[in-house]
C-alpha cells in the first residue's frame, strides 16, 4: 500500500481501528411481557458474547411508538465494540469460518464500504459463527458488523480489507 498510495512512512498506512457488533431484537421483544422479555434479550447477550469474546451492552428504546407497540426503556439491542487481540480474532473467525457458512454467499459487495473506507456488513444469521451451535440457539437473529479503518478514502478502505482477505467481488 506504501507503494501503491505513496505514503510517507508506514505509520500513514490505514488500519483497522475498531469492529462494531450490533444487534435488534425489538421485534421479538415487544409482543413479550415480563420474564420472556428478559429470557429472549439473555439469549441475545450470551450469543453475541459467545461469539464476541466479550459481554455485550444492551441498548434500550428512547421513547414509546404506538404503532410498534413499544414503550420507553424497553430494551430492543445489544451491542459489542472489539479492539486490538479480540478485534483480530474475530475478523479472521468471519473472513474465514461465518462468511462461507452463510447462505448463497457471493462475497462481499464494494457498495458495502463507504466513503471513509469502513465495511459494513450485515449477517441474517447468528448460527454461521462456529462458537454457537444451531442446536443450542434459542431464536435465529441478524446482526451487523462494522469494520472501522483509519482509511481516508473508498479506494484505500478497499485495498486494505482485499489485503486483510475480505472475499470482496471485483
Amino acid at each position: 500500500m506504501i507503494e501503491k498510495f505513496g505514503y510517507p512512512n508506514k505509520m500513514a498506512v490505514p488500519r483497522v481501528e475498531k469492529v462494531t457488533l450490533n444487534t435488534g431484537f425489538g421485534r421479538m421483544v415487544v409482543s413479550l411481557v415480563g420474564d420472556e422479555q428478559k429470557k429472549v434479550s439473555q439469549g441475545v447477550v450470551e450469543d453475541l458474547s459467545l461469539i464476541a469474546g466479550q459481554k455485550p451492552v444492551l441498548t434500550f428504546s428512547k421513547k414509546s411508538i404506538a404503532s410498534f407497540k413499544l414503550r420507553k426503556g424497553l430494551a430492543i439491542g445489544a451491542k459489542v465494540t472489539l479492539r486490538g487481540k479480540r478485534m483480530n480474532d474475530f475478523i479472521d473467525r468471519l473472513i474465514w469460518f461465518s462468511l462461507p457458512r452463510s447462505r448463497d454467499f457471493q462475497g462481499i459487495d464494494p457498495k458495502s464500504v463507504d466513503k471513509s473506507g469502513n465495511l459494513t456488513i450485515g449477517l441474517k444469521e447468528q448460527i454461521t459463527f462456529p462458537e454457537v451451535s444451531p442446536e443450542s440457539a434459542k431464536r435465529i437473529f441478524g446482526l451487523e458488523a462494522v469494520v472501522a479503518t483509519t482509511a481516508k478514502t473508498r479506494e484505500e478502505g478497499l485495498e486494505l480489507l482485499r489485503l486483510l482477505g475480505f472475499p470482496i467481488k471485483l
